[in-house]
């Protein structure tokens, strides 16, 4: 296996070489480790991918975490198609892989942390479901989406169906579904598949700025802001008590003392997620 250059920061034990975990000051980072392959996924980078994720939030200085690919030429190309014949070669093998794979995206989904998918080249399959439950998504010009799925005779199974269509709609849902095209990232801007896109050589400035912007904002707002906008999607609407009671939580903590200090003060606030 051709090995990553090492994530900047300190070293996070990973289940597998096949991911890489880090942190950098407020920054946890969480590389897809298979370069000679596009970094596909296969299952012990699936299978990895929650307890790394645990142990990047386990750590309390680590406000934001970042995930990216491996090497210059793709975040992920997708599931590791070579696998199919032992791992999805019957049905009872087909609903295993889907629940693991529902396990992880939704694991991703659930981070205590905010998250951000760091994009360049190829983002298919797997990739752009493992990036749609991101909360943010930065990408470089050389970018390429896709949601192959109907040139392999695969089903695409409703939660990432669910997550596609609350980011860019149903039509544009149908229309990356039905053609299983590559989209550029021109195009993925304009459907609102991904926030922003940058020039390649601009990517790791872009990301490292949102990344320390995030994590020197108050953590308590950001947390109660996450959740909330997660709650908007639950089938019965948003537990309104809760939503109030993380509102509460921001006003009673020293955060929002601080806050109101290093307003007055003219400071930038030091803020704890106190």
């Amino acid at each position: 296996m051709v090995q990553a250059d090492p994530p900047p920061g300190r070293p996070v034990a990973s289940p597998t070489p096949r991911l890489l975990g880090s942190i950098e000051g407020s920054i946890g980072w969480l590389v897809f480790n298979k370069p000679d392959r596009h970094n596909a996924l296969s299952r012990d980078m699936w299978e990895g991918l929650p307890p790394l994720l645990d142990a990047l939030i386990a750590d309390p200085t680590v406000r934001v975490i970042v995930l990216r690919g491996a090497g210059e030429r793709a975040f992920i190309s997708g599931a590791d198609i070579s696998e199919f014949e032992t791992e999805r070669a019957t049905p009872e093998a087909v609903d295993r892989y889907d629940v693991m794979v529902d396990d992880t995206l939704g694991a991703l989904a659930r981070c205590e942390r905010p998250t951000i998918a760091m994009i360049r080249g190829h983002c298919m399959g797997g990739g752009l479901a493992l990036a749609a439950v991101c909360d943010l998504r930065l990408a470089a010009d050389d970018s390429g989406f896709a949601i192959p799925a109907a040139k392999l005779g695969v089903g695409y199974r409703l939660s990432a169906v669910e997550t596609i269509v609350a980011l860019v709609g149903p039509s544009f849902a149908k229309e990356i579904l039905f053609t299983a095209r590559r989209f550029d990232a021109a195009e993925a801007l304009a459907m609102g598949l991904v926030n922003r896109v940058v020039p390649a050589g601009e990517l790791g400035a872009l990301v490292r700025h949102y990344a320390e912007t995030i994590g020197a904002n108050a953590p308590l707002t950001i947390d109660a802001a996450k959740k909330m906008i997660a709650a908007l999607g639950a089938p019965d609407g948003p537990d309104r008590t809760a939503c109030d009671a993380l509102i509460e939580r921001c006003f009673h903590s020293a955060d929002y003392v601080e806050g109101r200090r290093a307003f007055m003060e003219k400071r930038k606030p030091r803020f704890t997620g106190r």
